[in-house]
């Protein structure tokens, strides 16, 4: 599918010359600030310079004082504590942090993880039997429990007190539990409303350290769990965030727990140069692989094991599980594929449902995604678990698939998530009906241009931009994630050198060595993935325009500069 390539705009050229002189950096970087929106020397020196000084003060969270008063109360009675959290990435680290923070004041704090496939997504009846079944009075929840009303009542008769730790948006109700926090939350005016769900209960964790009088270094062992949570649930990385990432990154390079020093290992990872997008493609995947084949539970009995072979034990599970995940991945998209090819889905107008009652429930999120990737249309995956047709969403950008779901509340057992991924469960009686209402809401929402891939390109650059200074400086643009992704750049009327090649087990990648017309001397290395299809044009020594970003690949401790190719153009394609 050709994509788009829209080049953003600069509203501010005077704050771009301006910043560029006061921070003696090149107009290109200077404009990539402004794009972010920080226009001062004072901004710009916040954004390179984060410090965790500058974290909010916990306490301006709504319910935390209450949240805290519960925590310390039940430390000070040797109560049972429970941390129940999801069994994803976002909520295993959560409860992984929780957990082992509250284990330096109490010998009686256990976990909880539900099982996909048994309970599903939240708080879940089963959990709070299990939790009264082994005496537990005090639960606090993690990345789950906004919108669990009936089941924080039901816990209330048993004796049961809840603390919600979560990050969704809530409903009109929120649930009556000791305390909520939710930065979500209508009511609750933290200056910074982004956090993951492990950010959540970082922020519990920093507010009871505040209270018990203890130095805000004792928490930096936690905050690799924390990076890794951030990367993986596609929050924003600005604000807040920005700065949890920036050190979290920085514990995970330099002294990570057993568990993730055991993942670096597995996933062939270069310690001590890990990037959000190693955390992405590599250590995420695999911590969630856990929940999605087997439980969660794995997951965090790696990120809370205390010596080497108790977290390499858990690894290799893990990594056993991540390749399992991998296998039964590519069977099921290739299955929906075949279907949307063969006609056989349930709808492909303006969104595309898939319904295949064998799927692995795991796995329907990725298959979604890889949905979307092909056919650029807001995506449902279903399949059927315990009587009840069960699936995932995923959406294009500028829709919100979470309202149209949200639309149909009243055909659906139970439904969450966000802007542009959300799950649900329903009667398989209800099915017909609940796609002709999702086909009738995207048309009368959705516009032609979400229906187009879209490249954002940065700003337009020759090569001789690409100096030492250049690279050094924008490497300080990390951590990247949304809302300060990965910058890129478009040159135009590029060159292979003679020596490109096709690579890849079935040579579907092209690795290139770039010149431009303007500059033959200069020559710089380039991959694109999936991209072969063009290797004949550019063989033939024809131009083509590139927009790529610029990473540094480590290899046995050398590192080097690569183009990293999102779109090539042909010179007589219209950008």
């Amino acid at each position: 599918m050709e994509k788009k390539w829209v080049i953003k705009e600069c509203l501010n050229e005077d704050a771009v010359s301006e910043l560029s002189l006061a921070l003696g950096i090149d107009p290109v970087l200077a404009r990539l600030l402004v794009q972010r929106g920080i226009t001062t020397f004072e901004e710009a020196r916040a954004f390179f310079r984060p410090s965790m000084d500058s974290l909010h003060d916990p306490f301006l969270m709504k319910d935390m004082d209450k949240a805290v008063d519960r925590l310390e109360r039940a430390l000070r009675s040797d109560e049972k504590i429970l941390v129940y959290g999801d069994y994803d990435v976002d909520g295993t680290t959560a409860v992984s942090l929780v957990y082992s923070f509250l284990k330096r004041f109490s010998k009686k704090v256990g976990f909880y993880i539900p099982d996909r496939y048994d309970e599903g997504y939240g708080v879940s009846t089963k959990g709070i039997n299990w939790a009264e079944e082994n005496g537990y009075s005090l639960i606090i929840t993690l990345d789950c429990g906004i919108k669990a009303i009936e089941r924080v009542k039901y816990a209330s008769g048993k004796g049961i007190d809840m603390i919600i730790c979560d990050h969704h948006l809530p409903e009109n109700e929120i649930p009556a539990a000791v305390a909520v926090l939710d930065p979500k939350r209508e009511d609750c005016h933290y200056p910074f409303d982004d956090l993951s769900g492990c950010g959540v209960g970082f922020k519990l964790m920093q507010a009871l350290a505040i209270s018990k009088g203890i130095a805000a270094e004792e928490l930096d062992s936690l905050l690799d769990l924390l990076a890794v949570s951030i990367a993986s649930d596609l929050v924003s990385v600005k604000g807040e965030n920005r700065i949890l990432a920036h050190f979290g990154l920085k514990r995970l390079n330099e002294n990570p727990c057993q568990g993730l020093r055991a993942m670096i290992s597995l996933s062939g990872l270069e310690p001590g140069h890990l990037t959000i997008d190693d955390i992405v493609f590599k250590i995420g995947p695999r911590i969630n692989a856990a929940g999605r084949m087997e439980s969660g539970k794995s997951a965090v009995d790696l990120l809370t094991a205390t010596d080497a072979r108790t977290a390499n034990e858990a690894a290799e599970e893990i990594n056993r599980f991540n390749t399992q995940r991998k296998d039964i991945d590519r069977q099921n998209t290739k299955e929906a594929m075949d279907m949307v090819s063969e006609g056989k889905c349930l709808s492909f107008n303006n969104a595309t449902i898939v319904y295949n009652p064998s799927w692995h429930k795991g796995v329907v999120g990725i298959v979604a995604s890889r949905l979307v990737e092909a056919f650029f249309k807001p995506t449902i995956v279903l399949t059927k678990a315990n009587g009840f047709v069960s699936g995932s969403a995923r959406s294009v950008p500028g829709f919100d698939l979470y309202e149209a779901i949200e639309s149909c509340a009243d055909l659906l057992e139970n439904f969450g998530g966000h802007l542009y991924a959300a799950g649900m469960t329903m009667k398989e009686e209800n099915l017909p009906e609940f796609c002709r209402r999702i086909e009738n809401f995207i048309s009368g929402k959705i516009i032609p241009q979400m229906q187009t891939p879209v490249v954002n390109i940065d700003a337009k650059i020759c090569f001789s931009h690409i100096t030492p200074k250049f690279l050094r400086i924008l490497k300080q643009f990390q951590p990247f994630g949304p809302e300060n992704t990965m910058p890129v750049f478009l040159t135009e009327n590029v060159y292979d050198n003679g020596n490109g090649r096709k690579v890849g087990a079935e040579g579907g990648h092209l690795k290139l060595e770039l010149i431009e017309e303007t500059n033959p001397g200069w020559h710089i290395s380039a991959i694109g993935f999936n991209m072969s299809e063009s290797f004949d044009y550019i063989r033939g020594g024809n131009p083509f325009d590139i927009c790529y970003s610029i990473v540094e690949n480590y290899y046995r401790g050398t590192s080097t500069m690569q183009l990293r190719i999102k779109d090539i153009h042909r010179r007589d394609d219209e950008i």
